[in-house]
């Protein structure tokens, strides 16, 4: 067993499920969504493209890639609960939560595909 690739693999669906378990619940109630999980989703996606980078194939490019756009999501939807929240004193009204939620979903969508990739290849490993 490759300790790298466990690691790897690790991260990559721990991401997945942190991004999943903030965006879980009703998109414009406040309270269904923790400030908390969206900065570990946030962290983990980014230790999550660490990790991608060095892969030279093709794989290695589409993962670091649906990496990226997880990162962008996340962190626009962390600019804007800060944003709203610390900034123009709107607070984390409903419209705010709605906001934040969708952008998050958007990163979930890049994390299922970089994971559905990471199985894909995984099944295409001969021994």
């Amino acid at each position: 067993m490759n300790l790298e690739k466990v690691i790897f693999g690790f991260v990559i669906v721990l991401a997945a499920t942190l991004n999943f378990g903030f965006v879980v619940g009703d998109i414009d109630n406040p309270a269904h969504h923790h400030v908390g999980e969206l900065f570990a989703a946030v962290v983990v996606n980014l230790i999550a493209t660490v990790l991608k980078f060095g892969d030279r194939t093709q794989v290695g490019a589409i993962h670091l890639s649906t990496s990226l756009v997880s990162d962008v999501q996340l962190l626009i939807a962390a600019s804007v609960w800060a944003w709203a929240v610390h900034v123009s004193g709107v607070g984390f009204t409903p419209e705010v939560t709605a906001s934040v939620v969708s952008l998050s979903a958007g990163a979930l969508f890049a994390n299922v595909i970089s994971v559905a990739i990471l199985i894909g290849e995984t099944l295409m490993l001969r021994r």
